[in-house]
């Protein structure tokens, strides 16, 4: 473990726990490919898909920490919203954090491909007029909600991702959540979901403790700075800037597994 690799480790941890704070995702969507590839470019030790789904598991509960402690003000964080994908979510992300041991690594990367597509194609759908509803005026189909964040749990707890970067579209497109609301709120369901995964993970011993930790201290450092900034930047520029980075990192999972 040189200095060049902590340093990586530290970079990669950061960069995706800033974009997590901001956009209201685990960050596992950007992390998840840079672990996996970018140690190897620079002739560090490379990660099998088990360890990097492990050591992304355990970091996006810190991640999101940050982000819902940042957002705790301003009525961003919908309860009820919470509670209905939360307890959900755990469920799902625990059945699919432990069944996760049980699969190879071309499986574990053909399950995040799909997840990554299909949060690609609903970021592009239009969403019109979910930012003009007042945050307190805020209604949707509470069962909808738990069956979806169900589904997308036992995909995310396999690719230890807490599904954070599909929950956004499901909760903008499907529910019509407002934008800063979705975003607030999703952290706080990802680090309800992040629960179930990390438990699976640790139970079933796929997780490098060590970088691991590297990347939990940046997130704690830069979950809140990215929060703070997601409270800045227009709406519709958050859905571009999340549309594009979930697009970008679908055709390149894709890439690699055909």
């Amino acid at each position: 473990m040189d200095f060049g690799f902590i340093i990586t480790i530290f970079l990669i941890g950061f960069i995706g726990s800033y974009v997590s704070g901001m956009l209201g995702i685990g960050g596992s969507i950007i992390k998840y490919p840079m672990l996996l590839y970018i140690p190897p470019l620079f002739g560090l030790a490379a990660f099998t898909a088990h360890e990097v789904s492990g050591i992304s598991a355990i970091q996006v509960f810190f991640a999101t920490i940050g982000g819902v402690w940042a957002y705790r003000k301003g009525g961003y964080l919908n309860k009820t919203l919470i509670m209905y994908m939360g307890a959900s979510i755990l469920v799902g992300s625990f059945v699919g954090g432990f069944g996760s041991k049980l699969m190879s690594e071309g499986g574990i990367n053909l399950i995040y491909g799909i997840l990554a597509l299909i949060a690609a194609v609903m970021m592009f759908i239009p969403k019109k007029g979910i930012d003009d509803i007042r945050l307190h005026q805020v209604k949707f189909n509470k069962w909808l909600a738990a069956i979806l964040a169900l589904i997308v749990g036992v995909g995310a707890g396999i690719v230890g991702a807490a599904g954070a970067f599909l929950l956004v579209p499901i909760m903008l497109v499907v529910l019509k959540i407002p934008t800063r609301m979705t975003i607030a709120s999703s952290l706080a369901i990802t680090f309800i979901s992040s629960i179930g995964a990390t438990v699976g993970k640790i139970t079933t011993g796929q997780i490098d403790y060590f970088p691991a930790f590297i990347m939990i201290v940046a997130s704690l450092i830069a979950s809140p700075l990215g929060a703070m900034a997601g409270k800045k930047v227009n709406t519709k520029v958050l859905q571009v800037i999340l549309a594009l980075l979930i697009g970008a990192t679908a055709v390149k999972i894709w890439l690699d597994i055909l």
